[in-house]
């Protein structure tokens, strides 16, 4: 019973990070119509940001708490800034190309702020500074840190105040204009330019929070940790049905129970890699759009 509870506070600690990843992802797209394969390196952008702010926040406080929040406000307007303008002047003047073109160039940035930071950091693993304070819980006979707590109820917070600011805000409600048409919404007055770079920065601060538990639940990390991410919150998205926050936060619990269990079932832990793709391509051949995903309508 104590190791099916560990295992299960380890599952909820990873869905819920591969949640916040997959929602950023699919808000893109949801919004942009693109699929932004540069992701996984935003989420390395906003890792080295918060480990430099965090090491330099220690220097002048010990306070944790401070210390995080400070350096995730700081790391959130950095990142949102490259965001903005890989959206500015990457895929802004390819947005009436062919989409190939736009996925080429989102590969393109990807790989060159991947090789930036190597160039910059250095390929040695570095190891976040741990930013939540150490306390443990007894639950159940078993010792359960207060970070693995605070990552599950960090995650759910974001994902309130994302659903909130969607459903709630004038932002919001011209981000649901643009998505179902932008041609329209446009006529009505809405910048849609304005509206896919706040896509832009909402995914990138997604990201940089995202990041943040990664780094306090994994601390070692190097310049192509994005690599996994970006491929785990793209398969957690179209699982769940890209383009869909609901369907993005199922794809990334089901994504993090299949690392979760997968490794202790089968006799190779790599195997979970093959199951993943397994459950995707049988979720596809049943929903084409996702679990969630809604079929949309072409006009001609």
């Amino acid at each position: 019973m104590s190791a099916f509870l560990q295992q299960f506070i380890n599952f909820l600690q990873l869905g819920s990070i591969y949640a916040l990843t997959a929602i950023s992802f699919s808000i893109v797209y949801g919004i942009a119509g693109l699929v932004n394969f540069a992701h996984g390196a935003i989420f390395t952008v906003s890792m080295y940001f918060l480990y430099f702010l965090s090491t330099a926040l220690f220097r002048v406080t010990e306070a944790k708490w401070i210390v995080y929040i400070l350096a995730l406000i700081a790391a959130s307007v950095a990142t949102s800034v490259v965001a903005m303008a890989i959206e500015r002047f990457a895929y802004r003047p390819l947005r009436n190309a062919p989409a190939v073109a736009t996925v080429v160039s989102s590969v393109g940035v990807g790989m060159a702020l991947e090789y930036l930071c190597l160039n910059f950091a250095g390929s040695k693993a570095k190891r976040m500074a741990s930013l939540i304070p150490s306390h443990n819980f007894n639950i159940a006979g078993i010792n359960v840190p207060l970070y693995k707590v605070m990552i599950v109820v960090i995650a759910l917070v974001a994902m309130v105040v994302l659903s909130l600011l969607i459903k709630k805000t004038r932002l919001g409600t011209a981000m649901r204009a643009v998505s179902q048409d932008k041609v329209a919404a446009g006529f009505m007055g809405i910048s849609t330019n304005r509206v896919i770079s706040a896509a832009f920065v909402l995914g990138a601060v997604l990201a940089a929070v995202a990041a943040s538990l990664y780094g306090t639940a994994y601390s070692i990390f190097a310049y192509d940790v994005g690599d996994t991410i970006n491929w785990w919150s793209f398969i957690a998205a179209v699982l769940g049905g890209i383009g869909s926050i609901e369907g993005a936060v199922l794809g990334g619990f089901i994504i993090g129970a299949i690392n979760i269990v997968m490794p202790i079932v089968l006799p190779v832990s790599s195997y979970k890699d093959i199951v993943a793709f397994a459950v995707l391509i049988m979720v596809l051949m049943v929903k084409p759009t996702g679990l969630l995903g809604k079929n949309s309508v072409e006009k001609i």
